[in-house]
């Protein structure tokens, strides 16, 4: 289509109407969004609200021009619009603030307002630009001092900063993703507080995607619900309850297939988690004072959202990250998450994103499979010599019985699908027959549906072993269909628990959303 016959909204007049009619995106065979439509109205502020996998990151990246959809169309004002780019999304007015700060933290707040343009001047004048930033803060709710660098910002300024760097580009309708994940609930209040009194008097239209019922009743004019790639419900946010949105979010959760399990009992405590605490990377609390149990013969399975602190606490149960407060305790002795540790107690984990977590890319597939065993005989002598006939030899066993796809087991891992890559880490975790603690995160997440199939029925294999399973999981479907008992956390905090044969899934969606 020719971009010259479109018609670019005059901003000065206000936000424009967006409209997006029938999206439909797919990669490959998968459909990550199935003939979708919302109406962004002029002054208001919806909520796209779903679990993770829902479609809302995809949706706004074919709004923003990321992506470009495989059909369906985005209308401006009714007119209908190429973008193609996020620069010709800016060109309708329409701007994103991403859920990763994307400043540069060496640089003040002003020169990152400079950067944020889209002119390529060769030579600024710094007095001049001061004089406008400050008539421009002048006009805005969000007040940050110029010269201060960002690296010195607290995450609340940082979040306004990114905000102000589209009010600066005159962005008129605004896609918030997760802004608030990195805020304490004060901040949280404050930024969408402003935002909404900017969006009242007609200033601004905003996208907000959430997970939080809270920010949809308390900000929200209209919500639209995904799951898995389809429209699920959308109506005015007056009108509709938390547990109606919940019920909306969660579908006909629960009817994934469950895998045969046997009866273990009696169960004894082997994973003992006491009052733990830990922080993010940047210093704000993730884990608040968990306390869990997890027997063996046993899948305790942890719903939520992604961000409510399930990564910190698996990496405080795997040795990669430090708790500030409480202990771990393993078969009753206090444990540390060491190697030795996790030697003698016969723990394992299939942690999140394998290639960055739990692999050495370069490194081959028999190579990877030792990094547990390479130390201990038969695969080394005299504690210092290895012995890579043995390596091989127990890798070539593990290929055949973990069905890894690979040219051969010299081939480096970073070679293999991201289904290969998890079996070669499964089968060096849970291969041991004396296997006593298996720690999950995501393992199945971006995965075709035989390698799902295979790692679901395996991870229920170690617990019909005997071993203690923790499965944390953003797909509420596979902890329906594995877990022997499901927790949900938010907000760093355990919020609900039930035994798999009562759950209640309204209460879940609930609590998963932080209501």
């Amino acid at each position: 289509m020719d971009t010259a016959t479109l018609v670019i909204p005059n901003r000065i007049q206000g936000p424009p109407q967006l409209d997006v009619v029938d999206l439909t995106k797919r990669f490959g065979r998968f459909t990550a969004l199935d003939q979708v439509s919302i109406t962004l109205k002029p002054g208001s502020i919806h909520a796209l609200l779903g679990e993770n996998g829902a479609g809302k990151s995809t949706l706004v990246k074919c709004v923003m021009g990321f992506y470009q959809p495989t059909a369906g169309q985005v209308l401006v004002n009714q007119q209908l619009s190429a973008i193609n780019s996020p620069r010709d999304a800016h060109a309708y007015g329409i701007g994103m603030v991403y859920q990763h700060f994307t400043s540069v933290p060496a640089m003040t707040v002003a020169e990152n307002l400079v950067l944020s343009r889209y002119d390529h001047q060769t030579v600024i004048n710094w007095k001049r630009e001061h004089e406008k930033l400050r008539a421009f803060m002048a006009q805005t709710p969000f007040q940050i001092e110029l010269t201060t660098p960002v690296a010195e910002l607290a995450a609340g300024q940082k979040q306004k900063l990114e905000i102000l760097k589209q009010l600066y580009l005159k962005s008129r309708i605004l896609i918030l993703d997760e802004p608030t994940s990195v805020l304490t609930p004060g901040e949280t209040d404050e930024v969408l507080g402003l935002l909404r009194s900017e969006v009242v008097q007609g200033n601004l239209s905003v996208l907000l995607i959430t997970h939080k019922f809270r920010e949809v009743q308390a900000f929200a004019d209209e919500v639209t619900i995904l799951r898995k790639g389809q429209l699920a419900g959308q109506g005015a946010v007056k009108h509709l309850s938390v547990e109606e949105m919940a019920q909306m979010m969660l579908g006909q959760a629960g009817n994934a297939k469950a895998i045969a399990k046997v009866d273990t009992e009696p169960r004894t405590p082997v994973l003992s988690i006491i009052d733990i605490h830990a922080n993010r990377d940047n210093g704000l609390p993730a884990v608040k004072g968990v306390n869990l149990t997890v027997h063996s013969g046993e899948i305790v399975g942890i719903a939520g959202v992604s961000g409510n602190g399930q990564r910190e606490l698996v990496e405080v149960l795997a040795g990669q990250r430090l708790p500030t407060a409480g202990r771990l305790k393993v078969n009753g002795e206090s444990y540390t998450a060491t190697r030795p540790e996790m030697f003698r107690h016969q723990v394992y984990a299939l942690p999140e994103e394998p290639l960055r977590n739990a692999c050495v890319p370069t490194m081959s597939v028999a190579e990877n499979m030792a990094l547990r065993t390479f130390d201990r005989p038969p695969q080394v002598k005299w504690r210092w010599l290895l012995i890579l006939k043995a390596i091989r030899q127990m890798a070539r066993g593990l290929v055949q019985a973990f069905a890894v796809k690979t040219p051969s087991i010299e081939t480096p891992v970073s070679d293999l699908s991201g289904g290969n890559v998890q079996r070669t880490v499964l089968a060096r975790e849970i291969s041991s027959d004396s296997l006593k603690l298996l720690v999950a995160a995501n393992p199945c997440f971006g995965l075709d549906f035989s390698a799902v199939d295979f790692i679901r029925h395996a991870v229920v294999d170690a617990r019909n072993r005997g071993a203690a399973v923790l499965l944390v999981s953003e797909d509420l479907d596979e902890l329906l269909a594995l877990a022997d008992r499901i927790i949900v956390m938010s907000d760093g905090e355990l919020v609900y628990e039930s035994e798999i044969n009562q759950v209640d899934l309204s209460l879940i969606g609930q609590r998963m959303a932080g209501h």
